[in-house]
């Protein structure tokens, strides 16, 4: 009977309208979220580089072969692009001054021997945060990161050799051994070493800087450390600016690290348009309802006040109005949570269609910005009821 006194006064269009609006900003602030927070993620895991980041070096021409042009990068020409803004951090990748060979030490595993080129990179730019990147003389061994192109050799031969193939899994059980040199041969090691990942990004066998510090100490020429490689970490939905950097510092980086960053700085800004578009929806559509409260309470104003002068409590009152329009945001709410499951199915299938393999797990962001839009309005329904209630108590 309450109900039917407050409420005789709507104007259904108007609140079909704001739970239109309502509706369909929810429905893209959740899917707008969701995207944004997976695409930032893809890549992350499969590959041993931090997100954002990629190794360049500079572009070889006709007269840095004729040693016309530097190709090594100068401390002050680091810290050049480091004050760029859309730069993160910079830091260079340190190789081996001294003869390094690889080979296996496994008596289950025939023996194979290369000599190899090692390197090593700040572990910020790594992610190998769960693993134990650290190396100090007297260890049982060295942990490596392996280019994956070295596996395919590896497996190459041993195909040859007629003897089975390995996976990423055995291949991390193999024992392995560095031998280190002088240029001479007069000066040598053996060090123990173990694979701990594998990288598509990286052609050099990756090691601790500890573990290259000494060898670079013990077995080195003496010549000057020449930075020919460095690693750049660039900001979120601005990997535009960094390839525009690389093209005018004459840089380049490998065309799948290029892909991936572009991809990813492109969707990124996609969806932060239609996040920024469905925050204003949501807004506005929530503005609109709290509107309409207030237009509702003042069409009924008599019979407000009739009720408070019979007996019945402000509050009584209020709970009916705060009640009854968090209920139709809840409602919009659901729908708009539903839809975003329709959407997230055809959008998966279409993103994996297009070779872009997503996690398909639901963000505990998106589900939050639903919860916080709701608290939100809740707090807002309930202020402007209390408010027109108590106007006219």
């Amino acid at each position: 009977m309450l109900n039917k006194l407050l409420f005789k006064n709507q104007d259904r269009k108007q609140l079909v309208i704001a739970m239109i609006g309502a509706f369909m900003g929810i429905t893209f602030l959740i899917t707008s979220i969701h995207y944004l927070i997976k695409v930032n993620e893809f890549g992350e895991g499969a590959d041993i580089l931090g997100p954002n980041t990629i190794m360049v070096q500079k572009k070889v021409s006709n007269s840095s072969s004729l040693k016309l042009t530097r190709t090594d990068f100068s401390p002050e020409e680091l810290q050049k692009i480091k004050s760029e803004p859309f730069i993160r951090d910079v830091k260079p990748v340190i190789s081996n001054n001294f003869d390094v060979s690889f080979q296996t030490d496994d008596p289950l595993v025939p023996y194979f021997r290369s000599d190899v080129f090692i390197q090593t990179v700040d572990q910020e730019f790594l992610d190998v945060k769960n693993i134990n990147w650290k190396w100090k003389e007297g260890d049982k061994f060295v942990p490596i990161i392996m280019p994956r192109e070295f596996l395919v050799m590896l497996n190459t031969f041993m195909s040859a050799s007629g003897i089975p193939q390995v996976s990423d899994d055995l291949a991390k059980d193999i024992k392995f051994k560095f031998k280190l040199s002088n240029d001479d041969n007069t000066k040598k090691e053996y060090v123990d070493a173990r694979i701990i990942g594998f990288t598509n990004e990286v052609s050099s066998l990756l090691v601790p800087g500890s573990f290259m510090k000494y060898g670079n100490a013990l077995f080195s020429d003496g010549k000057e450390q020449k930075i020919t490689q460095i690693m750049i970490s660039g900001e979120e939905s601005e990997f535009g600016l960094v390839e525009e950097l690389l093209i005018k510092r004459g840089l380049e980086s490998k065309n799948a690290q290029m892909v991936v960053g572009r991809l990813k700085s492109m969707v990124g800004t996609l969806f932060l348009v239609v996040l920024g578009i469905s925050v204003i929806a949501v807004f506005v559509s929530g503005l609109v309802l709290i509107q309409y409260m207030q237009l509702l309470m003042s069409r009924n104003a008599y019979e407000v006040r009739t009720l408070l002068r019979i007996g019945y409590h402000p509050h009584e009152i209020i709970r009916k109005f705060f009640i009854n329009f968090v209920k139709i945001f809840g409602i919009v709410a659901s729908l708009g949570l539903f839809t975003f499951f329709i959407f997230k199915y055809f959008l998966d299938s279409m993103f994996e269609t297009g070779g872009l393999y997503i996690d398909k797990e639901i963000t505990l962001g998106s589900i939050g910005a639903l919860i916080l839009a709701y608290a939100l309005f809740t707090i807002a329904s309930y202020r402007t009821a209390k408010k027109g209630i108590f106007k006219e108590f």
